[in-house]
């Protein structure tokens, strides 16, 4: 059994992993980098400094891997001027997070590498260029071309070396140092490929821009004007089953598929646990559009959290008292971490997709 000094340190890490990405949306790039540091350490962590087994590192590492891209990509809804990078984003995001699902059920190495997190480091590029200049300066072909450079020479290799090969670049380069000329190679092409793509830019404004704006700033044509969305109601005139419940619904489903498989006492097939997600889903979203009619206004993203995660949680607990009368029962322990999961992504996502509808509708009446 584990000491305690071991579950200790576990938990540390595990719990950064959780919290760290939640500062993504306000410091986009610095928390993205802290979460790509925690995650390639933690590994190291637990091997000094615990006597923790990790053969089922692999899961557990995907699954919170998973849990901050999503996070990651519903900032983007929130902070993203640039639409057509978005779009690109979301593909990126939900192709990868269909690899991470399919490769958890049937842990097959080779879907990491079909299906390579492309999005993670798409996500870096756009906020790094956002450290000095506006990112609408970014042209669909410089979109379309930095994705292709970063799936076919970032990406591909990386997940290739990773997941494939199973190798490890260090011991690769103590066996023989030369291959570090490799390395250097490699690094200096990239270097060159991104100044080739980046050359024609706009002169850089002063400063560093660390911190995503308040809300979203859209630049309209030829960058001259700026228009400043602010945060609308929720509109409960349009209709319910739109696009955004079954996004919903597929992004929720998906993280929890990914959950499931390193959660202790999951008894529900993934089938099981979709429909579970799916129902909860549009519960919240019908008492969403109840609280919009009723002209209820969440002061804070924190205080819409801890209303939805109150009655979630009653529904739960309701739950966990009726099924034992009719011979059923839930694990409670996993169940309300999943609708944590449930709650913390349903709310992120219904105040960061107004956000992005406003700013399409801004840059829609600016043509």
């Amino acid at each position: 059994m584990p000491d305690t000094s071991d579950m200790l340190i576990f938990w540390s890490v595990v719990m950064l992993r959780f919290f760290i990405p939640l500062f993504i949306p306000i410091y986009p790039l610095p928390a993205v980098i802290a979460c790509l540091i925690l995650d390639m350490v933690d590994q190291t962590i637990f091997q000094l400094f615990t006597s923790l087994p990790l053969e089922g590192y692999q899961s557990y590492d995907k699954a919170l891997d998973n849990y901050y891209l999503a996070i990651t990509y519903l900032s983007t809804m929130r902070n993203w001027s640039n639409l057509f990078a978005f779009k690109i984003s979301r593909f990126l995001f939900y192709y990868r997070l269909v690899g991470a699902a399919l490769f958890e059920l049937t842990h097959l190495r080779g879907l990491l590498f079909i299906f390579p997190n492309t999005f993670e480091y798409f996500f870096i590029f756009y906020e790094a260029i956002r450290l000095k200049w506006n990112p609408i300066v970014l042209t669909k072909n410089k979109l379309i071309t930095a994705t292709a450079l970063i799936w076919i020479f970032i990406k591909l290799p990386q997940e290739y070396w990773i997941h494939i090969a199973q190798l490890d670049t260090t011991d690769w380069i103590r066996a023989n140092p030369s291959n570090a000329l490799i390395l250097i190679g490699w690094a200096l092409f990239l270097l060159g490929m991104a100044w080739l793509l980046l050359r024609d830019l706009p002169p850089m404004k002063s400063g560093l821009s660390f911190a995503a704006d308040p809300v979203p700033v859209i630049q309209r044509e030829r960058f001259e004007q700026e228009t400043k969305i602010s945060f609308p109601a929720v509109n409960s005139s349009k209709k319910f089953f739109d696009n955004a419940l079954f996004e919903k619904i597929m992004l929720v489903s998906l993280l929890s598929i990914i959950f499931a498989q390193i959660l202790p006492g999951v008894r529900s097939t993934n089938l099981q646990l979709a429909i579970g997600m799916a129902i909860l889903i549009i519960i919240n979203t019908a008492l969403s559009h109840w609280f919009a009619r009723r002209g209820t206004h969440w002061r804070s993203i924190i205080q819409e959290f801890i209303a939805m995660s109150m009655v979630n949680l009653g529904i739960i607990l309701l739950f966990d008292f009726l099924l034992p009368r009719y011979d059923g029962s839930i694990n409670l322990f996993s169940t309300l971490f999943f609708v944590l999961l449930l709650t913390l992504n349903v709310t992120l996502y219904d105040r960061y997709r107004t956000m992005h509808v406003r700013s399409q509708e801004a840059v829609d009446s600016g043509k």
